[in-house]
């Protein structure tokens, strides 16, 4: 049995999975399983099993107990503002996404910074610490866990109240993979992703999985007209010269996530 099977042809994995199935009976059964399901996967599936059966159950689309916002943001003020949003969240149970374990790690690192009770889940942990990991999110123990697309995958945790795209999904079906994290067990949950002028493409696509524009939303009070950070680089070993970039225009100002009383795990 193979679960998450899309991901693990998507990844790279089919040669491996091509070794394993030389040293298994010639007769068996063979079942893969997954959420979603491009074409694409399903022709390399394909060539994996004899005579392969697909059964779906339901349609890959969003949940109805979740609702969707957008957050227009430069990429430098994407911190800031999560930190922004968590205040007007209700924080027992959030769930972060970010594209990569580097910057899961350095997230969660300054989310604890804020006071916040942060958990990770990425490739860099061990087997060990990734149940740790879940383990405490599931009881409460940790607010907030910051996780990559892949090792998040499996995390069922029903108590979970709102998910933050920190960096948006590459395709419409992470997309809703991911926001199937909130809304569970007939719960009503939030979805806000956070998104840059380079992620209008993909904007569009989701919109067209989820049925609906999804309504863009600024926090009132929040500059986002604020500057990138300045840097410095060395030359020659003397001295640091600083290189500013030009601010981003101020992007519409709208309405703020409305908070909501605590849910119940």
């Amino acid at each position: 049995m193979l679960d998450e099977a899309d991901r693990m042809f998507d990844m790279g994995f089919l040669p491996a999975v091509r070794r394993i199935l030389k040293y298994v009976p010639a007769k068996r059964q063979t079942m893969l399983f997954s959420a979603t399901f491009p074409p694409e996967i399903e022709q390399l599936a394909a060539q994996a099993l004899h005579n392969p059966q697909r059964v779906a159950v339901g349609l890959t689309r969003p949940a109805t107990t979740v609702t969707h916002a957008l957050y227009p943001v430069a990429q430098h003020l994407k911190t800031g503002l999560t930190l922004e949003l968590l205040k007007h969240t209700d924080t027992n149970s959030v769930l972060i996404f970010t594209r990569t374990r580097h910057r899961a790690a350095r997230l969660a690192h300054q989310l604890e910074r804020a006071g916040y009770r942060v958990t990770s889940l990425h490739s860099d942990r061990s087997q060990n610490q990734r149940q740790a990991a879940l383990d405490g999110f599931r009881s409460g123990t940790y607010q907030v866990m910051v996780a990559t697309d892949i090792a998040a995958r499996g995390i069922d945790v029903a108590s979970i109240s709102h998910v933050i795209n920190y960096d948006i999904p590459d395709t419409a079906d992470a997309y809703i993979h991911r926001i199937g994290r909130t809304g569970r067990a007939e719960r009503e949950g939030d979805a806000f992703t956070l998104i840059t002028p380079d992620d209008d493409a993909t904007v569009r696509t989701i919109e067209r999985a989820v049925g609906q524009r999804i309504p863009r939303q600024t926090i009132d009070g929040f500059d986002y007209a604020a500057p990138p950070p300045v840097q410095t680089a060395q030359f020659g070993g003397r001295g640091r010269t600083p290189r500013a970039q030009a601010a981003p225009a101020a992007s519409r100002r709208g309405s703020a996530p409305q908070r909501r009383a605590p849910r119940q795990g």
